[in-house]
């Protein structure tokens, strides 16, 4: 663990990554300031109503590379390098205390599609502690979730 936080209240990254889940869940198509809290989900140019704030995550050992996991539950591959089933993009699903359960969000393969993610089956869980910096990326839609 790289935040040995031993106190019990949340930390600035469960904070931000609250704000977006409630955010996401009543997602409204107003713009304000570019960052990661801004109190409302934008609609970009290409985007009438957004749902999603995409996010990458770079761990305290990562070494500078965001964190990836597969596409898919059945994937086996390893997400070290470059692997064409893995993704280092993300949308927030739940925030349980210092734990945050993430949606993989897949590039879209239609080229011709205005939503640059489509959603995944696979989810992961990761500790907060492991978490040292998060990357908020262009509001957007992604369907079905």
């Amino acid at each position: 663990m790289c935040n040995n936080n031993n106190n019990k209240e949340t930390s600035c990254i469960a904070e931000i990554l609250n704000v977006i889940l409630v955010l996401q869940q009543n997602a409204c198509p107003e713009n304000c300031l570019d960052s990661c809290d801004r109190p409302m989900l934008g609609g970009g140019p290409n985007c009438l109503i957004c749902n999603t704030r995409p996010i990458m995550l770079y761990t305290c050992c990562g070494n500078g590379t965001p964190w990836s996991m597969p596409t898919s539950k059945d994937s086996v591959a390893s997400c070290n390098g470059t692997v064409e089933n893995c993704s280092s993009v993300f949308r927030v699903e739940k925030v349980d205390g210092n734990c945050c359960t993430c949606r993989v969000l897949q590039d879209n393969p239609d080229t011709t599609s205005l939503n640059p993610y489509i959603a995944t089956n696979s989810f992961f869980t990761m500790s907060l502690d492991c978490i040292c910096t998060i990357r908020c990326l262009t509001d957007t839609f992604v369907e079905c979730v």
